[in-house]
Order: C-alpha cells, then sequence, then structure tokens
C-alpha cells in the first residue's frame, strides 16, 4: 500500500488516515475514519495532543464535544474537529485528491486501532523514509562543506600571489595564512580560531566544524570575495569592515530561508 505523507522537512510530519483506512475499507476509508473519531478515547487523546501542542486549541469547545462523545447519536468528523476547536493535528485536503492527514503521533494511534501489526509496519516504514530523507541532507550539508574547502584553496593562493613576499621565512608565512583565515573567522563570527579554541576547551576540531549552514554557505562567497579584494590592494582593515557587512546582510538574508532551515535542523539533530 502507497501512503502519503505531508512534509515540511521536520519531525512535525503529517500522515494521510484516509490512505491507512483504505487498508480496511478500500471503498470508505472516510467513514471508517469517523467511526474512529466517534469513541469517547478517541476524542480525548485528540484533545490531549491539541492541549500540549496547539497554543490556540478551543478548550471550552472540546468540553461540549468530550461530554457528547460516546452517545449512540454522536458524530464526529474530521472536518467538525477542525472547526470546532481550531485544532492543527487533523487536516483535510479538499478537491479531486481529497484526504485527512493527521500528525505522525495521532496517525499512528488511528493505525493501531485499524490494526497493531498494520502500525508496526507503518513505523518502521516510515522510519526508513525518515533516514533516507536525512542521508540526503547530510549528504547536502557534507557538500556544502567541501564547496567551502574548495574555495578556500582560492582564498590561499590569492594570498601566496599577492601577500606572501617570496623572501619572506616560512614561519611568517604560516601566519599570514591564519591571520588571513582569522579575518573570515572574525568577519563571520566574531573571533579568531584561537579564540574559539580557549572559549570551547572540550569541543574537538575548529571553529568551522561547528558553523551552521547558513554560515557555510556565507564563509563559501566570502572566501572568494576576499581574495578578489586581496588583488585590488584593500587593506585588511577595510577587507575586515567589508567582509563583515556581507556577512550581516547575507545571514539576515539567509536566517528564514526554509529550505536551509530543513537542512541545518537535520544535521543540528544528528
Amino acid at each position: 500500500m502507497e501512503i502519503a505523507v505531508l512534509s515540511d522537512g521536520n519531525q512535525d510530519d503529517y500522515i494521510s488516515l484516509t490512505d491507512i483506512a483504505k487498508y480496511e475499507s478500500d471503498e470508505f476509508p472516510g467513514y471508517l475514519i469517523q467511526n474512529w473519531m466517534r469513541n469517547r478515547s478517541t476524542v480525548e487523546f485528540l484533545g490531549l495532543w491539541e492541549k500540549i501542542n496547539n497554543p490556540d486549541f478551543n478548550y471550552l469547545e472540546f468540553e461540549a464535544i468530550k461530554n457528547e462523545s460516546g452517545r449512540n447519536s454522536f458524530v464526529l468528523t474530521p472536518k467538525k474537529w477542525v472547526k470546532e476547536v481550531n485544532a492543527i493535528g487533523i487536516i483535510t485536503k479538499q478537491g479531486r485528491y481529497a484526504a485527512t492527514y493527521a500528525h505522525k503521533d495521532i496517525a499512528f494511534e488511528f493505525a493501531t486501532w485499524i490494526s497493531a501489526e498494520f502500525k508496526l509496519y507503518i513505523i518502521k516504514d516510515y522510519q526508513r523514509l525518515k533516514n533516507d530523507e536525512n542521508s540526503r541532507l547530510s549528504l547536502n550539508w557534507n557538500m556544502n562543506r567541501e564547496i567551502a574547502k574548495i574555495n578556500y584553496k582560492i582564498h590561499t593562493d590569492a594570498i601566496k600571489e599577492h601577500l606572501i613576499v617570496p623572501k619572506l621565512p616560512t614561519k611568517y608565512q604560516s601566519f599570514t595564512y591564519a591571520t588571513e583565515a582569522d579575518t573570515l573567522n572574525v568577519a563571520m563570527f566574531g573571533m579568531t580560531a584561537k579564540q574559539w579554541r580557549e572559549t570551547n576547551p572540550d569541543k574537538d576540531g575548529n571553529i568551522r566544524d561547528y558553523a551552521t549552514l547558513q554560515q557555510l554557505i556565507i564563509l563559501s562567497n566570502m572566501e572568494s570575495l576576499n581574495a578578489e579584494y586581496i588583488k585590488k590592494g584593500m587593506s585588511r582593515d577595510e577587507r575586515l569592515e567589508e567582509l563583515n557587512r556581507i556577512a550581516r546582510e547575507h545571514l539576515t538574508s539567509l536566517v528564514d530561508n526554509s529550505a536551509i532551515k530543513r537542512l541545518d535542523c537535520s544535521n543540528t539533530d544528528k
């Protein structure tokens, strides 16, 4: 069976109750969902979920529905539930592909009512789906990390060509490289690599290993820009001021980007 999932990339996926109901009744899945919602225990479960997750939940209407639940004349549809109590755990899709979806917590509860065995299969396949999704997101994060490394090579080549004096002792050349790397670190993170290590003595790796995806994307752009600024002969102070301005501007643009948020949250969860 195919069971549809509505996902925005986080953990609050919505699973099709209509598709789950087809396991038991392929012709009348909607009636099966209504029968489930008529149960007092179901109403109490739905109400509890909304109380925990929905700040705009209508408690007064819920109490009225709960008092009516269990009676022979009691009828509750997904659409009525959403309208009466301002529910967010269940949503209905209209049109040609009309269906009822529920937050995964609720969908698994409905699957239990249908069949405990079927619920287990759903959970295992859902977990497989999320693992595949997380693997793809992790690959994207690592790809951006590699892009940052590639751009850093362009950056260091510009330093070597335009800032390193040929006869300068090696130890001072290394110092120049580190200083230019820290120009980017200060512009992006507000501190040098050494300052970060002193502030985080218990962490392995370096400051960029703990960067967000937004910061890595901006760093990759900044490295290319800094290479151009070096070629133009801009002083370090001028470049630092300009790079910091760019970092703040770009971070403002990327902070609310939903696609990047999903990637960043996936890797944070890991």
